[in-house]
């Protein structure tokens, strides 16, 4: 279940050219003396090439941004699965068990009523194939708790 945005460049580079093709139009039509349409080219060429590189540097930054919504994503798939298997065992009181997941880590946490409810809720966790790791911050309530 995941889910990344398709970055769509090809509508950012349609404004590029949009942009390029307007500064051409500008820079031709205040050509009136001899030699400004050298200088106009050349601005048209820094601006195409400004152009450029602002694209590069905004296809990296939409990039990085797609990778970590691509994690969150994961991050929350991980848990609600998690949460569902535990919440479908009938040997364990869901209400009893916080799940979390950060970088593919899950957390179990919460007070449970035995050793045996913390050893199911860790074999749930680790039967999931996208959870990198699983960490036990759960323990068994006593007779203070």
């Amino acid at each position: 279940m995941k889910m990344q945005e398709e970055l769509k460049p090809h509508n950012l580079s349609d404004k590029v050219f949009c942009v390029a093709l307007m500064s051409a139009i500008f820079g031709l039509t205040g050509c009136q003396k001899e030699g400004a349409a050298e200088k106009a080219g050349q601005k048209i060429d820094q601006a195409t090439e400004n152009a450029g590189k602002r694209l590069e540097d905004v296809k990296q930054s939409l990039s990085g941004k797609a990778e970590k919504t691509g994690e969150y994503l994961d991050d929350s798939a991980i848990t609600a699965k998690i949460k569902a298997d535990i919440i479908s065992d009938s040997l364990l009181n869901a209400s009893q068990i916080n799940v979390t997941t950060t970088n593919g880590v899950v957390n179990l946490s919460g007070i449970v009523d035995s050793k045996q409810s913390i050893d199911r809720a860790l074999e749930i966790a680790r039967a999931n194939q996208n959870a990198k790791s699983v960490e036990n911050s759960l323990t068994v309530k006593t007779s203070n708790n």
